[in-house]
C-alpha cells in the first residue's frame, strides 16, 4: 500500500502530539504526582508509536514505544523523580529530531545509545542522583535549548528544541560570528546637484560591495553603467556589519543628500515552508466545507438569474442578482477568513518548555502563565509572530528576571484588533542607561535625549544592535530580536508599545489586526492621490472650520475634548503639493503611542472593503505603506499606516496659522 500521500498528516499529527508531550512534561515537573498527567503522556506517546509503526518508521516507533514504557512504569503512582522528567525530555528532544530527519527525506539517526541508556537507568530504579544521560542531537538547522523554539511552525505545533544539557557541549559562537550575515534595506540619494549621478552611485555600489553582498539593487548596476538622471538607490545587503558601521561607510561622501539604513522587512504573508516543495495544508471543519458546497451551489443559481436577466434586458432583476451575488461573495469571504483563523495557542504551547530550559540554563526560578490563548488571528501573522514571541520571552527571562520571578503572556480582543501583553515583574529597563546608549551610539544628542517622551524612549531598544546589558549572554544581549520583533509587527499593520518601571517590570504590548487579507480602508484624497487607511488606525473624523484651527506653539492645532490636538498635513507627509488651508477641513483624528494627532486631507473619499496585497523591493521599503489593493476602475490603492509614517520621519516643519498644507 502506497503510504506517501498520508506523509503530510503523520508529521502535522506526530508534532501535535509532540507539543502536547512537551507541555505536559513541563507540568509534570511542577506536580510530579499527577497520574492524570502521566495517563495523558501515556497516550500521545502511544500515538506516536502506532503512527509512525504505521508509515514503516521503524526507529521512531522503536524509541516512542521506549518512551511509552517509561510512561507506563510511571502509570504506577506516586513521585516521578525529576531525572526521569529529564530522560523523558531527552528523549521527546530526539523523538522529534527523527520526525525532522523524516520531513527532510533524510534517514532516521541512531538510537540505541539513547535506548541502551535509558534501560540501563530504568535498571537502577530512576534514581534522581544518578548521571542523566545528555546525547547530542542536531535537528537541520537547529541551536540550543531555547532558541530553536523560535522556529515553531503553527500548523504543526513543531518545536525544534535542542536536548537540555547539551548546549555545554557545542562551543560557544564568537560575537563576530553570531553577527554575521543579517540583510540589510540601504537607500541612497544624491543631492540635486550632483554631477554624474549615475558614476557617483556605481562608485557608492562598490564600496557596498567591500562590507558584504548585493542581494538585490534598483535600478540595477546595468542602468547605471548606461547613464540616466540616476540620482537614488535602492540595495538590499547581506554583511556582518551594524547600520552603525554601515552609515559610517557611507556617510563621508558629501554627494548624499538622503541615507537610509534598516533591517532587512521579512516577507509577512509567506511563511517559510519546511521544503520549497512540499505543499502547505490546512485542517477545514467538516462544517465549513458543507456550508463552502451550498454557497456554491448558491452562486451557480445567481449566476444564471444574471445571464437570464441579461438576455431579457431586464434591469430590476439584473439589479437584484448583483444584490444577491454581494451577499454570497460576503458570506464566502466570512468564511474562508474562519478557515485562515487559528488559535494563538498554536504557537504558544512550546513556551512552557522555553521559559524550563532557559530558567534551568540560568540557574533562575520562573513562574511562566499564559491566557487568552484562545484568541484566534490569522495564520498569516500567527507564522509569523511565532519568532518574535520567543524573542521577548527570551529577553524577559535573561534580563527581566532575576533570581525569581514571573513571566506572563495575555491575549485579548479589543474591537478588531488582539492586544498581547508579556509582561515580567523583573528589574525594568532602567529611562537613563537607555539615554546614555543613545547617545554613545550616537542615535541622539544629549540635548535631544532629554527631551524624548519615556514612551519613545524605550522605543530605541528597538532599534537595530542597540542593548543596554552590561554583559553579552549565550541567550541574549547583543541588540539583536527587539528590531526584528517590531519590524515584523508593523509588516502586517500591528503596533508595539513598550512600558517599564524600574524595579517592577517590563510590559512590551503588540496590536495586531484579527486578518491581513481583507480589511476595511476609509479612503482619504490628497491633490489626485487617493490613499487606504485602515479602519482601526482611524479614531475620529471631523470636519473644521478655518477658524477653528488655532496654532499652538510653532504648529497648528485643534482644541478636542478639552485636549489639544496637533494637526499634521498628510500631503506634506506623502511629499506632495501644499495648498493653503481654507473652508471646510478634513481631518483623520489617529492615535501613536497614547498621543492624539491629526492629519489634514483633501477629502474624504468614502469606506470601503479591500484586499490588500504586500509590496515587492523596494516599494516594501517605503516607510507606512503597508500593501498596495485596486480600485473598481483599476487605479492602484495604497495603504498607508498613519502610525508608522508618523514614527519613521521627523515632524513636519513649522506650521503657522497662514501655512499652507
Amino acid at each position: 500500500m502506497d503510504m506517501s500521500k498520508y506523509r503530510a498528516l503523520f508529521f502535522s499529527e506526530a508534532r501535535e502530539h509532540l507539543a502536547g508531550m512537551g507541555r505536559l512534561l513541563v507540568a509534570l515537573e511542577h506536580d510530579s504526582r499527577d497520574v492524570q498527567t502521566v495517563e495523558a503522556l501515556f497516550r500521545e506517546a502511544h500515538s506516536i508509536k502506532g503512527m509512525a509503526a504505521s508509515m514503516g518508521y521503524d526507529r521512531t516507533a522503536e524509541l516512542a514505544h521506549g518512551l511509552e514504557d517509561m510512561l507506563d512504569r510511571c502509570r504506577a503512582g506516586g513521585e516521578v523523580p525529576p531525572a526521569r522528567v529529564d530522560r523523558l525530555l531527552q528523549g521527546l528532544d530526539l523523538l522529534e529530531s527523527l520526525i525532522n530527519d523524516l520531513d527532510a527525506d533524510q534517514p532516521e539517526r541512531e538510537i540505541g545509545d539513547f535506548l541502551a541508556e535509558l534501560q540501563s537507568a530504568e535498571q537502577t530504579g530512576g534514581n534522581p542522583d544518578e548521571k542523566v544521560y545528555a546525547q547530542q542531537i542536531s535537528p537541520p538547522g537547529q541551536k540550543e535549548a531555547g532558541e530553536s523554539a523560535e522556529k515553531a511552525q503553527p500548523e504543526s505545533g513543531r518545536t525544534g528544541k535542542a536536548v537540555p544539557g547539551s548546549a555545554k557541549e557545542t562551543p560557544e559562537p564568537e560575537p563576530e560570528q553570531e553577527r554575521s550575515l543579517r540583510k540589510w534595506d540601504v537607500r541612497i540619494e544624491l543631492a540635486p546637484e550632483t554631477a554624474m549621478p549615475a558614476a557617483r552611485l556605481l562608485l557608492l555600489l562598490n564600496r557596498i560591495k567591500s562590507r558584504g553582498r548585493i542581494l538585490a539593487c534598483s535600478p540595477d548596476e546595468k542602468s547605471l553603467q548606461d547613464g540616466g538622471a540616476h540620482f537614488r538607490v535602492d540595495v538590499r545587503l547581506e554583511s556582518g556589519d551594524d547600520d552603525s558601521a554601515l552609515r559610517d561607510l557611507l556617510k563621508s561622501h558629501s554627494e548624499i543628500g538622503r541615507l537610509q539604513v534598516a533591517p532587512h522587512k521579512p516577507p509577512v504573508r509567506r511563511a517559510p515552508s519546511r521544503r520549497a516543495d512540499q505543499a502547505r495544508t490546512v485542517r477545514v471543519r467538516t462544517e465549513l466545507l458543507d456550508h463552502f458546497i451550498n454557497l456554491a451551489g448558491e452562486m451557480i443559481t445567481q449566476r444564471h438569474r444574471l445571464h437570464s436577466a441579461q438576455k431579457s434586458h431586464d434591469w430590476e432583476d439584473l439589479r437584484g442578482g448583483i444584490d444577491g451575488m454581494a451577499r454570497l461573495v460576503t458570506d464566502l469571504h466570512h468564511h474562508i477568513l474562519k478557515v485562515r483563523m487559528m488559535p494563538l495557542e498554536s504557537i504558544t504551547g512550546h513556551l512552557p518548555r522555553v521559559v524550563r530550559d532557559l530558567a534551568r540554563k540560568s540557574g533562575k526560578q520562573v513562574s511562566f502563565t499564559l491566557s487568552g490563548e484562545e484568541i484566534e488571528l490569522d495564520r498569516a501573522i500567527l507564522e509569523e509572530l511565532a519568532d518574535p514571541l520567543v524573542h521577548m520571552v527570551r529577553n524577559a527571562v535573561d534580563h527581566g528576571i532575576e533570581q525569581c520571578g514571573r513571566v506572563r503572556i495575555e491575549a485579548r480582543r479589543e474591537k478588531d484588533l488582539v492586544v498581547l501583553d508579556v509582561m515580567d515583574d523583573g528589574r525594568g529597563i532602567d529611562p537613563e542607561a537607555v539615554r546614555r546608549k543613545a547617545v554613545q551610539r550616537g542615535l541622539l544628542s544629549t540635548e535631544q535625549v532629554r527631551q524624548l517622551p519615556e514612551s519613545d524612549l524605550l522605543l530605541l531598544v528597538c532599534r537595530p544592535g542597540f542593548s543596554t546589558a552590561e554583559a553579552v549572554t549565550d541567550i541574549s544581549g547583543r541588540g539583536v530580536g527587539m528590531d526584528v520583533v517590531k519590524t515584523v509587527v508593523e509588516g502586517f499593520g500591528g503596533t508595539l508599545e513598550i512600558f517599564s518601571r524600574p524595579g517592577k517590570g517590563t510590559r512590551i504590548q503588540l496590536k495586531l489586526p484579527l486578518s491581513v487579507a481583507i480589511i476595511q480602508l476609509l479612503l482619504v484624497r490628497c491633490g489626485t492621490q487617493v490613499v487606504g487607511l485602515p479602519i482601526t488606525c482611524v479614531q475620529r473624523l471631523l470636519t473644521l472650520p478655518r477658524d477653528q484651527i488655532q496654532s499652538s506653539g510653532k504648529r497648528l492645532a485643534v482644541r478636542l475634548d478639552d485636549g489639544i490636538v496637533p494637526l499634521l498635513s498628510l500631503r506634506k507627509i506623502l511629499q506632495l503639493e501644499t495648498i493653503p488651508l481654507s473652508g471646510s477641513i478634513p481631518v483623520v483624528v489617529t492615535e501613536m503611542r497614547g498621543r492624539r494627532i491629526g492629519l489634514v486631507v483633501d477629502a474624504l473619499a468614502g469606506q470601503r472593503e479591500a484586499f490588500v496585497k504586500t509590496l515587492d523591493f523596494p516599494l516594501n521599503q517605503i516607510t507606512g505603506v503597508t500593501g498596495a489593493s485596486i480600485l473598481g476602475d483599476g487605479r492602484i490603492l495604497f495603504v498607508i499606516d498613519p502610525r508608522q509614517m508618523l514614527e519613521g520621519r521627523a515632524m513636519a516643519p513649522p506650521q503657522r496659522a497662514g501655512a499652507s498644507v
